[in-house]
């Protein structure tokens, strides 16, 4: 098989999230680790960083990629999901895996694969794991894919476990509530490793403190500092605050970090990790921003800067995943924007009829557009040199637009 065949294969033969939702959704750790006995345990022979929460985790781990990046370190990072390339996912000093080491690995294991039935996110990891071995890594940073407790990247025994948020996501699975939501992501936190928390509300609080305290682990809860770095929001406050932290942790527990390499690596972020999709400015006169937010925490934090910006009038281009609760989402939109509603290729998108039911409950000044690209196009003619376009609300939107 070429590399387009295995991606084909990926996504047709096995369960995915970001293609199918919920129902892909595998928790537990067996086939995880099936996977990673038969291919070695690969996991055992790098140092991690493990980074679960609602939001900025993907932020966050970029920020601690570049800041070990510039401390000399060979550097794996492992995040999701992807948008435009498969190979986005799993990273080393910030370059993507080579298509051949893709093929090859499915290739190698693909009789495996189909006996055992694992989800295309446990096949990732253990693929990730295994490039990060092979390459020597000196230290990685794991994203969570979905929770924790039950994630498939919870096989590893991390330097630390960093929790940046917890926000009202993934409830059908997760649970309803912020203290349920807090246990699945606590579950990361390994014995006598310290964890980090970034965002530390009352519901929360207990969650943490109990099972820090029954794992013997130190916790510690990120402090809001301002950092200059290469990233627009002033959001990524948070992100940036957490990483320092947590570099500071890992340098009390013997690892090497200078701070005057750290403060520069988070001027090059972007440059050093390939971090797209996080109120992006792709274009100028009108300005264009994509941003990935997509729950109600991270559209409420989206709008709050959006509304520190200067433009004439906001021009959105929205659509959205329906196993969301985008309709409670709304609260958040300015009602004096215009907004360009769009579906995506996928049977998880929201549909028309939905998008529909959704501007009419908020009173939004809106139309409909059968693809995102339609969208862009219209928001382009209409809007003017002084003007925002923000494209928002899911990965496979901004896929379309990058």
């Amino acid at each position: 098989m070429n590399y387009s065949e295995v991606i084909n294969w990926l996504f047709s033969q096995l369960a995915n999230y970001q293609k199918q939702g919920g129902i892909a959704y595998k928790p537990g750790l067996d086939n995880i680790k099936a996977l990673l006995t038969k291919i070695g345990n690969p996991q055992k022979q790098f140092k991690s960083i493990h980074i679960a929460g609602t939001n900025g985790k993907g932020s966050t781990a970029h920020i601690l990629a570049s800041i070990a990046i510039e401390n000399g370190y060979k550097v794996g990072l492992f995040t999701s999901p992807h948008i435009k390339d498969f190979r986005e996912r799993i990273k080393i000093n910030g370059v993507e895996v080579s298509e051949s080491f893709v093929v090859d690995f499915v290739t190698r294991n693909k009789a495996f694969f189909e006996e055992l039935n694992p989800s295309f996110f446990e096949i990732t990891t253990a693929m990730a794991f295994a490039a990060f071995a092979e390459e020597e890594c000196d230290i990685t940073i794991i994203e969570t894919g979905l929770g924790g407790r039950l994630d498939s990247t919870n096989v590893i025994q991390p330097e630390i476990s960093v929790i940046t948020n917890i926000g009202l996501d993934h409830t059908e699975m997760l649970g309803d509530t912020l203290a349920k939501i807090a246990k699945e992501k606590a579950g990361i936190i390994k014995p006598k490793t310290p964890v980090i928390i970034g965002e530390i509300l009352p519901e929360t609080e207990p969650i943490f403190m109990s099972v820090a305290q029954y794992n013997d682990s130190a916790l510690y809860q990120s402090t809001l500092n301002h950092y200059t770095s290469d990233l627009l929001g002033d959001f990524q406050q948070n992100n940036l605050s957490l990483a320092w932290d947590t570099m500071q942790i890992l340098k009390d527990k013997g690892l090497y970090f200078d701070d005057v390499k750290s403060i520069n690596a988070l001027k090059r972020i972007k440059k050093n990790t390939g971090l797209r999709g996080r109120l992006e400015l792709i274009q100028k006169s009108p300005n264009i921003i994509l941003d990935a937010s997509h729950n109600s925490d991270g559209i409420e934090r989206l709008f709050q800067e959006i509304g520190t910006m200067k433009y004439d009038k906001l021009h959105c281009i929205y659509g959205t995943s329906n196993d969301k609760a985008y309709l409670q989402n709304g609260k958040w939109f300015p009602k004096r924007a215009k907004y360009y509603f769009t579906s995506f290729d996928s049977p998880r998108s929201a549909t028309e009829d939905g998008l529909n039911k959704f501007g009419n409950h908020h009173q939004l000044d809106y139309k409909y557009f059968d693809s995102p690209e339609l969208a862009l196009k219209s928001a382009k003619i209409e809007a003017n040199p002084n003007d925002l376009i923000l494209v928002f609300g899911s990965f496979f939107i901004l896929e379309k637009i990058i």
